[in-house]
């Protein structure tokens, strides 16, 4: 990966961001694209709109979601003790013992997440989990009145936990799901204003995915693409505890996942598939029989529909502090974006088996 694609990769994936609360990340990626993008935009819902030969047919919208999974203030106790609900979805044995960054209007305060000591826990309790609401954020304050001179309700939290390379190409973080995919689609469209499509590309930092799709489903309606393709994060099944038999033999490191079913244009999925064999780039296939989860179920049903792709990106540990993927795997996701977009022409038809 070439060194100022890494540095903005890092960034993005740095930057707090949880649903409802993008703009920090929906900066950046602003910043990114505005070098090589013919147009950027911001709609009223957040999501980051980079286009590129807008006139250009057919019109082709890739999404990934720059939202993150995190939590938010509901109530300060007379200790002066946070306590936060979630924003998306949470093991609830995750956040006991994490540092976290309560992020308010003038900056970002460290605090950790507390909860009884084994010691003090009754028999019973111990094989309990416990629950979200019962779990607080110590900030050191001391009092109500000193957390609330510095935080207000309502104010998001984020794991403290930062983008840390390791081993043999891979790295972890928290918000790789998805802030990886805003990546990937940023990518996708710098390469391809190297070598211009016939197409007219958006490439759209999605917002509030990991709450319902919101993002995506108004950007897709106000763009109205005849193609969409969703960028997102899949669950990996090479390591212990996962069923290869329920989700697929999917390895960090072995390509990009394209994805397979009926949320899947069967078109789409053919030419993603052609594209990663012709230029060299190695993939993998899953399987989903139903919705996937992922943007491409509100890009498929907006308006009349459209034809919509799914690629993906093998994560290890998703929805925790330390999501780990392979490097290879995201640039090479890039890649088969902008290649399978270069095989687009404007009298394609993508109306299955006809």
């Amino acid at each position: 990966m070439r060194p100022e694609s890494l540095e903005f990769f890092r960034a993005i994936v740095n930057a707090p961001s949880p649903s409802g609360y993008e703009y920090r990340a929906a900066e950046l990626y602003r910043r990114y694209t505005h070098e090589f993008a013919d147009e950027v935009t911001t709609d009223v819902m957040g999501n980051v709109i980079a286009a590129l030969n807008p006139s250009g047919k057919p019109r082709v919208m890739f999404a990934g979601h720059m939202d993150e999974i995190g939590f938010l203030v509901r109530y300060i106790s007379d200790e002066g003790f946070l306590y936060f609900g979630p924003i998306g979805g949470h093991d609830a044995v995750i956040p006991v013992g994490q540092r976290v960054y309560v992020h308010t209007a003038s900056g970002a305060l460290p605090g950790v997440i507390g909860r009884k000591p084994i010691h003090l826990l009754e028999e019973d309790e111990r094989s309990k989990v416990p629950k979200l609401h019962d779990l607080w954020v110590d900030i050191g304050a001391g009092s109500k009145a000193a957390a609330e001179q510095k935080v207000r309700i309502g104010a998001p939290i984020t794991f403290a936990a930062e983008f840390t390379p390791l081993m043999n190409g891979f790295a972890t973080a928290r918000g790789f799901d998805n802030k990886m995919g805003a990546f990937i689609v940023a990518e996708a469209l710098r390469l391809l204003s190297e070598d211009r499509p016939t197409a007219a590309v958006f490439a759209v930092a999605t917002v509030q995915e990991e709450i319902g799709l919101r993002g995506a489903r108004t950007s897709a309606y106000g763009l109205d693409p005849q193609v969409g393709i969703a960028v997102d994060v899949t669950h990996a099944s090479d390591y212990p505890g996962v069923d290869k038999k329920r989700v697929g033999e999917i390895v960090p490191g072995k390509g990009p996942v394209i994805c397979r079913g009926a949320n899947i244009n069967p078109r789409i999925f053919e030419l993603l598939v052609q594209t990663a064999q012709e230029e060299g780039i190695p993939y993998q296939i899953e399987a989903i029989g139903g919705g996937t989860g992922t943007d491409a179920n509100a890009m498929q049903i907006s308006r009349a529909g459209m034809a919509t792709g799914l690629v993906s990106v093998a994560l290890r540990y998703m929805h925790t502090p330390c999501e780990v993927l392979a490097l290879d795997d995201v640039e090479n996701a890039a890649r088969l974006l902008a290649a399978f977009t270069r095989r687009l022409t404007p009298e394609m038809s993508f109306i299955p088996g006809v």
